[in-house]
């Protein structure tokens, strides 16, 4: 998937060098992601110190993408997952009602701007550990977005491999 300067950025390059965690969220547009990610934010220095690389993904273009890495000062790779490919494969994308395009739009958030598609398709919130080996270690996902995986908990997982 491309970063926000438009470089590819494949997983299992990034899992030479360690764990990865993998944190999916729904775009800029989304108040709950951007504490997310300013919550992993603040624990990046605990992430990497433990020789994990940090990715957030979401379905925005890598124009939206960056728009979100520089308004929150992200210091991790944040990628476009356009078309949710890689959400589609852990189980996480559905598809907005069409009777919620209008109610979206109204409030600023026509998902097709965002996303550079018509498909009104979003991922639920998830939150990946996955080892060196490419086995997923932690996994949380949960239909309501505003609940989400503590960073804690990944933290917690990554001292646990770590050993």
């Amino acid at each position: 998937m491309p970063n926000v300067k438009g470089e590819s950025v494949k997983l299992h390059s990034l899992l030479e060098k360690g764990p990865v965690v993998l944190n999916f969220y729904r775009g800029r547009w989304c108040p709950y992601c951007n504490l997310e990610l300013n919550a992993y934010k603040n624990r990046l220095q605990d992430i990497e110190g433990l020789g994990a690389s940090l990715v957030a993904i979401s379905p925005q273009t890598p124009d939206n993408s960056l728009s979100t890495a520089e308004k929150n000062d992200l210091k991790f790779e944040v990628l476009s997952d356009v078309g949710n490919n890689a959400a589609s494969k852990f189980g996480l994308v559905f598809k907005l009602d069409s009777s919620l395009h209008e109610i979206y739009t109204n409030f600023g958030l026509a998902l097709p701007k965002f996303n550079g598609d018509d498909s009104w398709e979003i991922p639920m919130p998830g939150t990946y550990v996955i080892d060196k080996d490419g086995t997923v270690q932690y996994a949380f996902a949960d239909a309501d977005y505003r609940k989400r995986a503590e960073p804690d908990e990944v933290i917690a997982k990554l001292e646990e491999l770590s050993r």
